[in-house]
């Protein structure tokens, strides 16, 4: 309940090491998502001018209002370390597989022109050209076999409890946590890659005319 009028600056400073931790409209951030432990990718759109601010993640979610104490600045010597030492990042002249259009089917091709912004140009082996192909559309040839993209089907570990339940990838959030459509009508956001199994392997488990299979005859047990 105190005050003090006319302190000299010299005697101030800013909580958590001085200005330069300012946060302002722009600024490139990590926050905790809806106050979850891990940090994500983004930028301050709005300074709410009460310790709290407006945030648009890279993976196209956007927050309102949130705490300064969730939010830290983008650390460049950190995010490069950590870029150099996964295995998912892209370098020009990486060979992949690209979402063509984002219309569900993956060609080959590699890496042309990386954008710095988590969009890549591509040039197909088959001749076309895309630019700016977000990297959530984008898998590496040769690494990464366990990744998922939208459209696979799969098993997940609903809320982590232990159990599986068939469903199919709705959305790849880009830094290995999904959205995920459960067969029983169930969504679930932000799903960890380790929680996440694909059914049966993978593509193989794909159905054609003329397979021979078993099925539950109306649902039943057997």
């Amino acid at each position: 309940g105190e005050r003090e009028t006319r302190v000299s600056k010299r005697l101030i400073r800013s909580k958590d090491g001085g200005g330069s931790s300012k946060l302002e409209e722009g600024d490139k951030v990590e926050a905790r998502y809806r106050g979850r432990e891990k940090y994500y990718p983004g930028k301050i759109t709005r300074d709410r001018g009460d310790g709290t601010y407006d945030i648009s993640y890279d993976d196209g979610e956007r927050e309102t209002r949130v705490e300064e104490r969730l939010i830290r600045k983008k650390d460049r010597d950190r995010s490069r370390s950590r870029s150099r030492g996964g295995d998912d990042r892209l370098s020009e002249g990486d060979k992949v597989e690209a979402d063509y259009r984002g219309r569900g089917k993956f060609y080959k091709g590699k890496i042309s022109r990386d954008r710095g912004d988590d969009t890549y140009d591509i040039a197909y082996d088959d001749g076309e050209r895309e630019i700016r192909v977000a990297k959530r559309l984008i898998r590496k040839i040769g690494g990464g076999s366990d990744s998922f993209r939208e459209g696979d089907k799969i098993e997940a570990d609903y809320r982590g409890r232990g159990k599986f339940y068939p469903g199919k990838i709705s959305r790849d959030r880009g830094d290995d946590t999904y959205d995920i459509d459960y067969d029983d009508g169930e969504r679930e956001t932000r799903v960890s890659k380790r929680l996440i199994r694909s059914k049966d392997g993978g593509g193989s488990s794909k159905l054609e005319e003329g397979d021979k299979v078993e099925a539950r005859y109306r649902g039943r047990e057997k």
